[in-house]
């Protein structure tokens, strides 16, 4: 393995955030703990100390309140299809002289995720082989295994605490005795890697499982995957909001 450290002056840490939500309507202002949710994600992306954090919104709003908590923000179009489209333009409006080398996807809705989450994306990027990197967790609930809402990653194990990626589904794979991995959408990239992968045409397995990383690896790209060990709470409705609200009142934050 061609293993390097990475230079956290290289990092670019960005929270793509979506005023349009069908089941929590405004949920980056939704209030969690005196806070609104997008300022509270912005703060545990500092926590992680991985780099320069921009928030990536599409509403005047938003923007008005991350500016407010002092945090760096940019405004992008509100007809991306994709967050990985929308970190893009981001991307290329904060550092459009390219010195981030690395960029953090962390998404607008995870108000409790802990700084060591965040921290393990980025490791698969030490082997100069992966082009992008993401998180995994070994499935514990019987009914999740089942679950298609619960997107599973195949892999092969190249470690205890990682899989290089073969395929992402959302049915339950794969076949016979063994643990299964729960994908968490939380992704590290390459500055070129992102730069190919939304030049690139949705692909066909990614239209039929409804998975955008297949684009990534119908091309030919890397992914591999780190082993955590929980699923950060993503906000997607007003008993997950409920929920964070609870576990930030928890922590004191």
């Amino acid at each position: 393995m061609n293993k390097k450290n990475i230079d956290l002056g290289e990092t670019l840490v960005l929270i793509p955030a979506r005023m349009a939500s069908t089941r929590l309507p405004g949920k980056p202002l939704a209030d969690i703990c005196g806070s609104p949710m997008i300022v509270q994600v912005a703060r545990r992306a500092a926590e992680s100390q991985m780099g320069r954090v921009v928030v990536a919104v599409d509403d005047e709003a938003v923007f008005k309140v991350v500016e407010a908590a002092g945090f760096e923000v940019v405004m992008t179009s509100e007809h991306h299809q994709s967050g990985s489209d929308r970190i893009h333009e981001a991307m290329l409006k904060c550092d459009p002289e390219g010195k981030a080398k690395y960029i953090i996807n962390v998404q607008g809705d995870l108000p409790t995720i802990e700084a060591e989450t965040v921290q393990a994306a980025l490791r698969p990027l030490e082997n100069a082989e992966v082009d992008i990197a993401t998180l995994t967790v070994e499935i514990t609930d019987e009914e999740e295994k089942l679950n298609p809402s619960v997107v599973k990653i195949v892999g092969s194990p190249l470690s205890e605490t990682r899989l290089k990626a073969l395929y992402f589904t959302r049915a339950t794979a794969p076949w016979g005795e063994g643990p299964l991995y729960h994908h968490i959408g939380l992704y590290a990239y390459r500055r070129e890697a992102l730069e190919r992968f939304v030049a690139l045409k949705p692909s066909i397995l990614e239209q039929r499982e409804r998975l955008e990383q297949l684009r990534a690896l119908e091309a030919g790209m890397r992914i591999d995957a780190e082993i955590v060990q929980a699923v950060p709470l993503g906000v997607d409705t007003p008993a997950d909001l409920e929920k964070a609200r609870a576990i930030l009142s928890a922590r004191g934050n």
